[in-house]
């Protein structure tokens, strides 16, 4: 047995261990992966070339969308289907500008994707060069955090704060914003190692005075509510909501990004609540003398006017973000930490009640006759029975995203979400457009789940486009289009509150089906209820985008409606439940 120099060891591990030289782009490319990171949403440019040419070597599936804006909602679609941090990338200028409107989308919802910017050359910066915009100050109002990384030795620490401060805490979008002689100049790859920053500690762990304290109201009270918000869902809480309302027997209602915090079917699942929430909901909010809030905002849509919400009602309120505490609603028991570590204290605390005849008289407060939208025209595809037979024939299962307007809501009253990440709309900015591009991004993300999205003609005109990614990448996403020939919701709200003057809403649109196949995709019509289910059950049945045009009724109307300004108390409550 021949001895080896130890000198020689040395010199071998040390050859094994020493850092690749790489160009920033690639280094972009290696932190990214280094954070889970397998696909990307973005469109290229001028900017970010050096990156797009590192792209191909990496282990990353680059999704290419036709429009920047779209690829940030991907980015969105694919964190809230996946509970994973989206990724975009867009080129300087207007690539960036384009894709604010996702960052201000996914700041508002709390949903954790990172941006990659390309910038102008560092000597050109504030002179005004060709596609310069001062991208990290246009986004500070609309971002967690931005970067700009002026050194390429800095890439690899930027880019593993970014993703951990989109994830940590409440989340929210990071935009990291690099010259494009940064992507280009040269360094050794060290794998990046977290440095927490004292200024940024999220407290997760609750105060556990401030839970028992929670514990005793809820022992106390005789009309208690639960409401659910998104924060359930954002710290994967579901299992223990559920079990936390089980055991208090208390009845729950939902925001509109808190539907799917525990299945809808469950009996003491009592609906939305708010603007268009269910009738049972709000008159429970005006019952009810303990109003326990798990991680939602108090966001005005939810609470309509603020003095008349639940009026009766000691508030506790939890979620990871002080800020929001107080901010709207008086609160009489504060408990800031994340949902699920607080359920994992607060759930051994508290004791089965006894709530039969409260969840009696919200159960009678049920309005069950469901009537047509508008009576006289039966003729019409109801747009309930759209949503309806959508869930139905997908047992509740698939992955439902939507757009903004009339059917966004028609779908949340309807659906009944069985799981959290599988209802995926655009709450707090009401982003028009949203439907298609999300539902790419969680196909992407979740390719084992049935993934539909239900549009209107106005919004899938502003994002319709991305037919051709949809079939670029082969995916099967059913695109079900409640076409009533108008931007409904504008409509609706000119029909109850500005005289009927319908000023500049009813649009034109194409032929869809016709649109559909010019894409590649397949095109269906319905225009008869007894056509609703057919044409559900064929698009299931065929691989890639199917496109269902259901023309509805261009009048009918979404019922329940609080009136702006007015209490969830007051709502319209017009036809529906």
């Amino acid at each position: 047995m021949v001895a080896t120099d130890p000198t020689t060891q040395r010199t071998e591990a040390n050859q094994h261990t020493q850092p690749e030289v790489l160009t920033g782009a690639q280094i972009v490319c290696r932190a990214i992966e280094a954070e889970g990171v397998s696909t990307v949403f973005g469109y290229p440019g001028g900017a970010v070339i050096p990156l797009y040419d590192a792209i191909p070597e990496a282990n990353l599936h680059h999704v290419l969308t036709r429009f920047e804006q779209w690829s940030g909602m991907a980015a969105i679609g694919y964190a809230r289907a996946t509970g994973k941090v989206g990724c975009c990338i867009a080129t300087s200028g207007p690539g960036a500008t384009n894709l604010v409107t996702a960052l201000a989308d996914a700041m508002l919802d709390s949903v954790p994707i990172v941006a990659i910017t390309g910038q102008v050359i560092e000597p050109l910066i504030g002179r005004d060069g060709f596609q310069e915009v001062d991208i990290t100050g246009i986004t500070l109002p609309v971002t967690k955090h931005n970067y700009i990384v002026h050194d390429v030795n800095e890439i690899a620490s930027t880019i593993k704060e970014a993703f951990y401060l989109a994830r940590s805490g409440r989340p929210g979008p990071v935009l990291v914003d690099i010259p494009k002689n940064i992507f280009q100049a040269k360094t050794e790859y060290i794998p990046a190692k977290l440095t927490p920053r004292k200024s940024y500690q999220p407290t997760t762990i609750p105060n556990m005075r401030q839970v028992r304290l929670a514990a005793d109201a809820i022992a106390q009270a005789k009309r208690p509510l639960i409401m659910a918000g998104h924060g359930v869902i954002l710290s994967n809480a579901e299992d223990e909501f559920t079990e936390f309302v089980e055991k208090t027997g208390i009845p729950t209602i939902f925001t509109l990004l808190g539907l799917g915090a525990m299945d809808e079917l469950h009996p003491l699942a009592i609906g939305m609540m708010g603007m268009h929430g269910h009738r049972r909901a709000n008159r429970a909010l005006d019952e009810c003398d303990l109003l326990i809030n798990f991680g939602a905002r108090f966001d005005d849509r939810a609470t309509g006017k603020l003095s008349g919400f639940a009026p009766n009602a000691k508030v506790i309120h939890v979620d990871i973000d002080p800020a929001e505490i107080g901010k709207n609603v008086q609160t009489a028991v504060p408990v800031v930490g994340d949902v699920k570590e607080v359920l994992k204290l607060l759930t051994p605390e508290v004791q089965a009640g006894d709530h039969t005849s409260w969840r009696n008289w919200i159960e009678g407060q049920h309005n069950r006759v469901l009537r047509a939208a508008l009576e006289d025209r039966p003729d019409w595809p109801e747009p309930y029975a759209i949503i309806k037979e959508i869930a139905d024939v997908t047992n509740h299962d698939a992955i439902v995203t939507t757009d903004v307007g009339q059917h966004q809501m028609w779908a949340a009253q309807h659906l009944g979400v069985k799981h959290g990440k599988r209802w995926i709309t655009s709450g707090g900015l009401g982003t028009m457009g949203f439907g298609l591009p999300s539902a790419i991004g969680a196909k992407m993300g979740r390719p084992d789940l049935e993934v539909w999205t239900i549009v209107g003609d106005g919004g899938f005109q502003m994002s319709g486009t991305e037919l051709a990614t949809s079939v670029q990448e082969g995916l099967d996403i059913n695109i079900a289009i409640i076409n009533n020939g108008y931007l409904g919701m504008v409509r609706q709200w000119q029909d109850l509150f500005h005289a009927r003057n319908y000023s500049e809403v009813a649009i034109s649109g194409p032929d869809f089906v016709k649109l559909a196949e010019a894409y590649g995709a397949t095109g269906i019509r319905v225009t008869t209820d007894a056509e609703i289910r057919p044409a559900i059950e064929k698009a299931r049945s065929i691989k890639g985008p199917v496109l269902i045009d259901f023309v509805v009724e261009p009048e009918a109307n979404v019922y329940p409606m609080v009136a702006p300004g007015a209490a969830n108390s007051q709502m319209i409550e017009g036809n529906g439940e």
